[in-house]
């Protein structure tokens, strides 16, 4: 098999964040998968995928959680690390939502959390597992935050920022948020954007959102919005090229006005198109409209 084309992503994340959509998602894009994979289990994978003869055609994706023994889950990152020396490409992937999300979302659907038990509750057994599986988000090399996505939009996303993305290039997603609807926990970099002139407070223009023709007249002609996305550009035109050198697979960039609809919006889509222009594969998302 061509080692361009191996390429292995282990999910991991938070009960009921959505791991299991993920590998669902990525099982229809022809992934082959495999969810709670025991940790010891994983170089036994890894040798079978690195045999020339191996049946493991394509990609792979694996699901692993707190299920596992603590001392398993001790070693995944020392794992992964000696992984990435193989002829492999290893991506990992941590899915994670709110405390209040994932204790409506077991409510809701009556699940027992995995942890829970009779002497631990439900609100116990996530925080107990945030806990646990705290290492791994900051050595992720892709986070997800489903807390306010819609199933399809997790999906979207899952196509997006995993299955086609090009293996040796850098995925760059700008998110546009309201800040009264919470701050995205999965941004490399926020940027708060409510100083600028806010359309909202036009009464012509409030129906309208910021790639629409109205607020982008409207935000293109005010001389401090030039000088912020000015100074975004500069900033990123700068710093994109380092992340790349490092050989850095995905690079998150959330911009936030009040509401989520206007400026942020507006910005966002300028600096996509600037990104598109230079040709780095671009991810647009906006959350709150």
């Amino acid at each position: 098999m061509n080692n361009t084309t191996r390429q292995l992503s282990i999910v991991t994340g938070l009960s009921g964040a959505g791991k299991t959509v993920v590998l669902n998602t990525l099982e229809d894009l022809s992934y082959y998968t495999i969810d709670n994979l025991p940790i010891s289990l994983l170089d036994s994978l890894v040798e079978q995928i690195c045999q020339s003869d191996s049946k493991f055609k394509g990609k792979i994706a694996v699901g692993i959680d707190a299920r596992n023994s603590l001392d398993d889950l001790s070693r995944l990152s020392d794992i992964v690390t000696a992984l990435r020396e193989r002829d492999l490409k290893i991506e990992l992937v941590y899915i994670d939502a709110e405390n209040e999300v994932l204790t409506r979302r077991f409510s809701e659907t009556r699940r027992k959390h995995p942890l829970s038990s009779e002497a631990q509750s439900l609100d116990d057994a996530i925080k107990r597992e945030r806990s646990i599986m705290s290492e791994f988000v900051e050595s992720a090399d892709i986070r997800i935050d489903t807390s306010y996505m819609l199933l399809h939009e997790l999906r979207d996303i899952v196509r997006e920022r995993i299955a086609q993305k090009a293996l040796a290039s850098l995925s760059i997603q700008i998110m546009s948020f309201g800040f009264k609807h919470g701050i995205p926990s999965d941004a490399d970099f926020v940027f708060d954007v409510r100083c600028l002139p806010n359309p909202y407070w036009k009464k012509h223009l409030r129906q309208f959102v910021g790639n629409e023709q109205p607020i982008i007249d409207f935000l293109s002609n005010q001389e401090s919005v030039k000088k912020m996305l000015d100074d975004l550009l500069r900033f990123f035109s700068e710093w994109v090229p380092q992340f790349e050198a490092d050989n850095r697979s995905y690079l998150s960039i959330a911009i936030g006005c009040t509401g989520g609809h206007h400026r942020s919006v507006y910005l966002v889509e300028q600096l996509a198109n600037k990104f598109k222009a230079d040709n780095k594969q671009v991810i647009i998302r906006h959350r709150d409209i």
